[in-house]
Order: structure tokens, then sequence, then C-alpha cells
């Protein structure tokens, strides 16, 4: 990680989970890491789990990744302070219950919001600051298994428009891929897709499927270090992580 101290990382959905988790690897690591939320008062109290020495290096923001003017204006504030963004960890997400054929639209539409267009919405800042320095950056973008597989834990599952954003999220890293390549850049980018997570996004109906096999929120952050830890002509594309057992 030497090649990443005292850079710029910015996190959102920092103020619980993976996110989380993250936010404390990477200042622990050595970078500034600016952690982005709604939630912007869980950050704050994240920062008191710190060491003394290190505390400082992670800056709160609010921001809604779904909301475009939002981003742009968070984003900014962030290039005109620190001075640009080499890192970025696209981890906010959002999962609801409910059936495609009678959930709210609007609930869903919240979820692709989150889950696609916010991750859009902050690689295109990102990307913008990196080419503009011309530094040699790193996207990563937390998706899931279920962005490979439609999974079936019930007669009528309950994943909606869940697994459609990350599969998503699964062509978006192979896009990004071919784009940063294609435009003259050697920005990294890397999808992250967990299986069951013990975080407070995991809705009821996934605990009880999940037959206690489950993976904590620091053992994502890890396979994210160890991404970030490669030497420059490495690119960690996907990595799948799962819980030992897990059936999905």
């Amino acid at each position: 990680m030497e090649r990443w101290q005292n850079k710029v990382a910015v996190v959102t959905g920092a103020s619980s989970g993976i996110g989380s988790a993250v936010a404390k690897d990477l200042v622990n690591s050595g970078l500034l890491v600016i952690g982005l939320a709604r939630r912007v008062q869980r950050i704050e109290e994240l920062k008191n789990q710190l060491p003394d020495d290190k505390n400082s290096q992670l800056v709160a923001l609010k921001c809604d990744v779904s909301n475009l003017e939002s981003v742009n204006e968070t984003f900014d504030k962030i290039i005109s302070k620190f001075g640009g963004i080499d890192v970025l960890i696209n981890n906010a997400g959002c999962l609801k219950g409910g059936q495609l054929v009678t959930m709210d639209v609007n609930e869903m539409q919240q979820i692709l919001q989150t889950n696609v267009m916010g991750v859009i919405y902050c690689t295109q800042k990102a990307f913008k600051s990196m080419k503009e320095r011309k530094v040699d950056g790193h996207v990563v973008l937390v998706n899931s298994i279920a962005g490979h597989k439609v999974l079936a834990c019930s007669e009528v599952p309950e994943f909606n428009i869940y697994p459609p954003s990350k599969f998503a999220i699964t062509a978006i890293t192979e896009l990004l891929r071919q784009e940063f390549r294609g435009l003259g850049t050697k920005i990294k980018v890397t999808s992250i897709s967990p299986g069951t997570v013990d975080t407070e996004i995991l809705p009821d109906f996934i605990r009880k499927y999940a037959n206690g096999c489950f993976l904590q929120a620091e053992d994502i952050s890890s396979g994210i270090m160890y991404a970030l830890s490669t030497p420059p002509h490495v690119q960690i594309h996907e990595m799948i992580i799962k819980p030992v057992g897990e059936m999905f």
C-alpha cells in the first residue's frame, strides 16, 4: 500500500457495514479518507474508534449518491479542498424486499438510483479528477454475488430489482475497464462481489436462508485492500467472496 500513502480516497456509504470497515482500513494504511453518507454523524462517531494520531485522516461529508446535485456539490468540495481523488470505493447500496410485479415502483427506482446511477455519478467525478491530474487511480465497485446469478431463496423471490441493479454493475465494471484503457489511462477498476455479509442492509428474508453462514464487513474490506495493494501492472477485475458453506 506504499503507493497510496497520503493519497485521497473517497468511500461512499461509509456510515456502516463494509463502507465503515474500508474507511478504517484505508486510514490505518496511511490514506486521507473522505467518508460519504447521508447519516454523516455515524462517520463522525467512527472517527472516535480510530487511534488518536489517525482520526484526523477521516473526513465526514454528507452526500446522497442517488442525487446528482448532491454528488456534484460534494465532489467539487473534495477536489477544491483536497486537490483531487486517487481512490474511489463505490460502496453505497440499497436493498429492499418485495416482488417486481407488486412492489411500489418508487422504491425500485430508489434502488436503481443508488445502486446504478450513484455509481456512475461518483465514478464520472472521480475519473475526471484522476485523468486531469494524470493519476493512475483505482475505482472499486462493491457488487454482489447477485450480480452474477439470480438467487432463489423461496418459491416467490423477494429480491425484485436488486439483482438487475447488480448485474448492471458487472457490466459497468467491464465497460469502465475498456473506457479507461481506450482513453489512454492506467486507472484500475475492480468489482468486489460478496456473498452474505452480516450488515445492517441485510434483510430478514435473506438472514433466514443464510443458515448461519455470514461474512463480516472486515472480510470484504480485506479483499478491497488486497486489490488496492497490487503492483501497477496487476488489475483484479473481479473478486467473489463467499462464506464457507453458503447455499447461494
